[in-house]
């Protein structure tokens, strides 16, 4: 808040009293302290200026994007999956923690879907062409029942430990699921 905006908010005799010559309340007391209350709104005033900034992931500093993420469920993509302890290194680019947090409306709309798990694969390693299959069949050429799999690419490999932490965390409860990788 400005020196002027604080004065209206001052009881009436106050009010009165920096009404007067300019020049004059510069020296008294009554300037000196609007003037420190001025200054220690200023930061407030910057970041309430710039708030948007703060909860839209594409620009948001980074820290604050760790936060968003845990507001949107995708806290535990930032987590050891042992100690369950913060990870000091995010397991995927900051950029595709971004685009995760930006999808996080898609995500938990259709969570449990064959559509979701694609998106958050690709998504999270950048790598297209995941493929889920589902109904495989199994050793004796019957098909499992409620199971999936999840034919990765080959580029999908080096994040091993995120897909299947995804894969895990995002498939249904009452489904079994592999990752295959391509050779």
């Amino acid at each position: 808040m400005k020196r002027s905006e604080i004065e209206r908010l001052l009881p009436g005799i106050f009010q009165r009293t920096s009404v007067c010559d300019p020049d004059t309340l510069k020296g008294s007391p009554l300037y000196a302290l609007l003037e420190v209350m001025s200054g220690l709104h200023e930061p407030d005033e910057r970041v309430l200026a710039s708030l948007w900034a703060y909860f839209n992931p594409t620009v948001a500093e980074p820290e604050f994007v760790r936060f968003l993420a845990i507001w949107v469920d995708l806290g535990w993509l930032l987590q050891s999956p042992v100690t369950g302890e913060w990870l000091s290194q995010l397991p995927i680019d900051l950029g595709r923690l971004r685009a995760l947090v930006a999808g996080a409306p898609l995500l938990s709309q259709r969570r449990g879907t064959a559509e979701a798990l694609l998106f958050f694969l690709q998504t999270a390693t950048g790598v297209s062409g995941f493929r889920i299959e589902e109904r495989p069949q199994g050793s004796n050429d019957l098909p499992i029942p409620f199971h999936i799999r999840i034919v990765a690419p080959k580029e999908a490999s080096a994040y091993r430990d995120v897909v299947e932490r995804i894969v895990q965390y995002e498939k249904p409860v009452y489904v079994t699921a592999e990752v295959q990788y391509l050779p």
